[in-house]
């Protein structure tokens, strides 16, 4: 077991990478730095080669894939993940390490928004979008988590092993926020500075479809993880839309005791039973919710035995 490993997911980083792995080497000397390798077309493998790094590979296309890869294949005391685009100094990474080793963070999240992102970044809709993703998840799950896009972090073993990679792309850095807020697991945040990619290089985010998804995975992630909320939600909008619809038909009753819109009357009593329905199915998952917590709760004690026996 590697005491620190620095994983940096790589795709056409040649600008970049050989400086990542070389600044990470001089900030953590005791540290294995993985670069793994996401069908580059360029020369980011020879140059990370070149510069130290351990090289690894995964072929299947997406962030998402890359992160399942790693976290399955290496074992470490503390897991330090960086970009290979040289946007995040690494002279932060002893101080997110320490958290993870010394403090008992499961999640360290280097925080580019309270420092010099808005500035460095020249992409208004990124902005936004940060912003955005943030403000929702931290109304949503009550947590206070200052960046959840960023792809700077450190990560305990207990979290790598018991993180479930569902996303294929770059909305993996939501899902792991959701991840650790919901169970309960200590995250702090280190504010980073934040440089813009250098000329030459490119982002592979898609500032619409990559926040399109992003924002479809909060969604997603807010029903699996809060079922009583969400569809506590959808049944008050479906009694307010059938109540504006059979408002009018309870006035006309009122005024002639006659009923001339009889199938809007039938279409009502159906919608407000879907509402009722809707309620009684978040309360079926909020019990089901429960009892997964639970099952996390014994995971995280087996796991906790497996690293103690491997460590």
């Amino acid at each position: 077991m590697d005491k620190i490993a620095v994983l940096i997911p790589c795709y056409n980083e040649e600008k970049t990478i050989e400086k990542v792995v070389s600044d990470a080497k001089q900030a953590l000397p005791e540290a294995v730095i993985y670069v793994y390798d996401n069908n580059s077309k360029d020369r980011t493998v020879e140059l990370a080669r070149k510069a130290g790094a351990v090289i690894r590979y995964e072929r299947k296309q997406g962030k998402g894939n890359v992160i399942r890869r790693m976290f399955r294949e290496i074992d470490a005391l503390c897991y330090i993940m960086i970009d290979g685009d040289d946007t995040y100094p690494l002279e932060y990474a002893r101080e997110m390490a320490d958290k993870v080793l010394l403090e008992n963070s499961d999640m360290v999240v280097g925080d580019r928004l309270s420092s010099t992102y808005y500035q460095e970044n020249k992409r208004p809709f990124h902005n936004m979008g940060n912003s955005l993703v943030k403000s929702s998840i931290n109304l949503l799950f009550n947590s206070e988590i200052q960046d959840i896009m960023t792809g700077y972090r450190a990560f305990s073993y207990q979290f790598v092993k018991s993180f479930p990679v569902l996303s294929k792309g770059f909305e993996i850095e939501t899902e792991m926020s959701i991840h650790a807020v919901y169970n309960n697991m200590q995250v702090d945040n280190v504010i980073v500075n934040y440089r813009d990619r250098p000329e030459g290089s490119e982002s592979k985010l898609n500032t619409y479809s990559d926040g399109i998804r992003v924002l479809g995975t909060i969604l997603k992630m807010f029903r699996q993880y809060k079922p009583l909320a969400y569809f506590t939600l959808l049944a008050v909008f479906l009694t307010v839309l059938s109540a504006v619809f059979f408002v009018p038909v309870l006035w006309e009753f009122w005024e002639t005791g006659m009923v001339d819109k009889f199938p809007t009357l039938i279409v009502c009593g159906f919608v407000e039973l879907a509402a009722i329905q809707s309620i009684f199915a978040g309360l079926i998952l909020h019990n089901l919710g429960v009892k997964e917590r639970r099952d996390f709760e014994m995971q995280l004690n087996n796991i906790r035995e497996r690293f103690e026996r491997i460590r």
